[in-house]
């Protein structure tokens, strides 16, 4: 195998995932823009729609309708949920699907909400049936009946709600049931920023860092991002470490380039785990196709982080392609490794190993 089962990478500890980390969520508050305004930077269509919908809410004096946000992580959805709040004037309260493990943990968040509170839940596809099942009168009537003891002396309590918004946010929105889906109001899917989007982030965020970011510098920034405003903005923190210690703190393009390819963030923005997963299809595969069960076996990682995590990004830039038989490496990705897609692959010294006693190799 490429890698050992126990040298499993983190997900959360790559340089290039969109998974916030610490060191995001730190930072996180001082860079997000606070209002549609500020959030001028890609997502025009779904902009413009918020926009709408809220202003059309205030006027009325009523509540927002609930808002699903969909798209791969550390694009924004977070966010938008606070964006959301400060439009609508309202507090927020945020949570994961994975964190409401009980119902009367939601039941006590949703009892403490009043009227045009934001009520953010990430993840929301990974909420527990049956507190997902509570959310559906609670997001319909505003209203929870509230079951408690058990048998014969079990007894419905009804809770009344103040009108409240959910704000849910996934990267997997198939697996959302279809009941919780239909009574978002709202549905809107974030896509990957171009590079030109990114520099527009980087820009913003080394004004509020006060950082010396030359535009150059900024483009080799953007083009290593993946797409992803998180990556971009955790990059520029990394490429400023370099900066001041190995220059003289501005961030030119000869100052990104030598610090990014020390990060091991190479000109696509692939890093050692893209690479080895590349590699695995091409040279354990020949090529492919590769299911992600045996893709994840060979690269001792989880499946999930390999289908949520790795592969949309490769997909997206052509490196990968998708089949009902499994994955398959595109010639772009073959040249990007340097490989020779002709060259004919050397055969595996298994090949060469009778299958029994005395059989012929």
């Amino acid at each position: 195998m490429l890698m050992d089962q126990g040298q499993s990478e983190d997900e959360g500890d790559r340089l290039v995932s969109g998974q916030p980390q610490d060191e995001d969520e730190a930072l996180g508050i001082a860079l997000r823009p606070r209002s549609l305004a500020e959030y001028d930077v890609g997502q025009r269509q779904l902009i413009d729609g918020l926009r709408v919908a809220i202003e059309a809410a205030l006027n009325r004096g009523d509540v927002l309708e609930h808002v699903l946000f969909d798209g791969p992580p550390g694009l924004g959805k977070t966010t938008l949920a606070h964006i959301i709040a400060n439009e609508m004037g309202g507090k927020i309260q945020q949570t994961s699907g994975p964190a409401l493990e009980r119902a009367s943990d939601l039941v006590g968040i949703l009892t403490n909400l009043e009227r045009g509170d934001i009520f953010f839940i990430d993840e929301i596809h990974r909420l527990p049936r049956v507190v997902e099942e509570y959310l559906y009168s609670a997001m319909e009537d505003f209203r929870i009946d509230f079951v408690v003891d058990r048998g014969p002396y079990a007894k419905t309590i009804p809770l009344e709600l103040a009108p409240f918004t959910l704000v849910g946010a996934t990267t997997r929105a198939g697996l959302l049931t279809p009941p919780l889906r239909n009574r978002f109001g709202m549905f809107y899917h974030l896509d990957f920023y171009t590079p030109e989007q990114l520099e527009k982030i980087l820009h913003r965020a080394a004004r509020l860092l006060e950082l010396a970011l030359e535009k150059p510098g900024a483009r080799q920034i953007a083009q290593r991002s993946r797409g992803t405003a998180r990556i971009a903005n955790r990059l520029l923190r990394r490429v400023r470490d370099f900066a001041e210690v190995k220059a003289d703190g501005r961030i030119t393009e000869e100052v990104a380039c030598e610090a990014l390819e020390a990060l091991g963030v190479d000109a696509e923005g692939l890093d050692d785990l893209d690479r080895k997963y590349l590699r695995a299809i091409i040279e354990y595969y020949e090529g492919g196709p590769a299911g992600v069960n045996a893709l994840a076996a060979t690269l001792g990682q989880e499946m999930d982080t390999l289908a949520d995590v790795v592969e949309p990004y490769l997909l997206k830039i052509g490196f990968v392609i998708r089949t009902s038989r499994g994955r398959i490496a595109t010639q772009r990705a073959y040249d990007h490794l340097g490989i020779d897609h002709d060259a004919p692959e050397p055969p595996s010294p298994q090949e060469n190993l009778p299958l029994l006693p005395g059989s012929p190799t």
